[in-house]
């Protein structure tokens, strides 16, 4: 018998051994082999990944400008609704200023007589609950008879030289004005003093 026949695990190691040698070689080469493409796949991979965190970057950008025009348009409802609850008023404020401006022209028009009195208190008496009324509603009246003139308040008449006040002071209210919640609805009507 042989050497090979008596000891059969003789052959199978001097076999691993043969093939051990034979395949490091081999593994050596597959590395050098994979390490460019190792490169190539991190660069493929850092480029990849910066062009989507730029997109992110965008959409991010988009989306927090999409919120803020959003909160802008809701900011803007709330105030239009606002002020239509306040100056809705507006139309209809300026058509009862005009009667409140004939009640007052009916008292001017009439002197105190006896038999009158009763018609005068009347009339007086409609006067205030009328402008009672109006001011429950925020229209307020512009009397600014002895104030300086106001461009934004007032629209003068006419101009009069006067010594005994200063300059631009209001020296006749020839129709009262209004304002509705702060705003103008109609401009006093006045004559305002000039230097002599």
């Amino acid at each position: 018998m042989s050497d090979q026949q008596k000891n059969p695990s003789f052959d199978a190691e001097q076999i691993l051994n043969n093939e051990a040698e034979n395949i490091q070689p081999e593994n050596e080469n597959v590395e050098s082999i994979l390490e460019p493409e190792a490169e190539v796949f991190s660069s493929e991979f850092d480029e990849q990944l910066s062009l989507a965190l730029e997109e992110a970057a965008k959409y991010k950008e988009a989306a927090l400008r999409a919120q803020a025009d959003s909160q802008n348009i809701r900011r803007r409802a709330d105030l239009d609704v606002e002020k239509a609850h306040k100056f809705g008023l507006e139309k209809f404020a300026k058509e009862i200023v005009l009667v409140a401006d004939n009640l007052e022209r009916a008292l001017a028009s009439t002197e105190k007589t006896e038999g009158e009195d009763l018609m005068r208190e009347g009339v007086e008496l409609t006067l205030k609950g009328l402008l009672e009324a109006l001011a429950r509603f925020e229209v307020h009246i512009v009397d600014p008879h002895g104030e300086p003139f106001n461009p934004e308040l007032h629209q003068a008449m006419t101009m009069v030289p006067n010594p005994d006040l200063e300059p631009n002071t209001v020296m006749d209210v020839i129709q009262k004005g209004y304002t509705l919640h702060g705003r103008l609805l109609r401009p006093a009507m006045v004559v305002v003093s000039s230097a002599a």
